[in-house]
């Protein structure tokens, strides 16, 4: 296992960089408290579609924080299937894959909003949220192109071009001899 607790895998460090941007030039304070409240199971985290909810517990505080994640572009979607035909597992080389091929999985935080005071897009408790997703792409590479709603739209895309069952069968299409016995 790799020294960092949090983006071991190429999928989980995308996240991670959400929180810890290459472009930082000084620490961030905030950072070690955010992975102690992770690393300690204070974030309850659920996942709906493209929108991450977590209940923080610290202390005799508790925060709500609500993250949206950008939806991926149809041609996003449509060149990740071409990459990665089977999404079943996704490992570090379909990652690599899809870097190579212009494509970075990077999620995007379309909004974050959080009930604590700071009243800042980037408070301990977003922070914290930010590193529990990441442990949980860790265990989970699916989860990073899923929050993003890649599987949604590949789903509605699939179901479009499938053909529909007709809602109702016209009755001079069903011959009498499969459900009478003419003899």
């Amino acid at each position: 296992m790799a020294d960092n607790e949090f983006g071991y895998t190429p999928w989980g460090m995308d996240w991670v960089r959400l929180a810890e941007p290459l472009r930082q030039t000084r620490p961030d304070p905030l950072l070690p408290r955010a992975r102690s409240i992770a690393r300690n199971g204070g974030v309850a985290t659920t996942v709906q579609g493209r929108v991450i909810r977590a209940a923080i517990h610290r202390g005799g505080q508790a925060s709500v924080t609500h993250l949206e994640v950008a939806p991926l572009s149809r041609a996003s979607i449509t060149a990740i299937t071409a990459v990665i035909p089977d999404p079943t597992v996704l490992t570090d080389d379909m990652h690599r894959a899809l870097v190579a091929a212009g494509i970075p999985p990077v999620p995007v935080l379309a909004a974050t909003d959080c009930s604590c005071s700071a009243r800042t897009a980037r408070c301990v408790h977003v922070l914290s949220t930010i590193y529990d997703t990441a442990r949980r792409v860790d265990e989970n590479p699916r989860l990073a192109l899923e929050i993003q709603g890649y599987f949604a739209v590949s789903d509605a895309v699939r179901d479009s071009v499938e053909v529909e069952a007709p809602r109702w069968t016209p009755i001079d299409a069903l011959d009498p001899a499969d459900y009478f016995d003419l003899a």
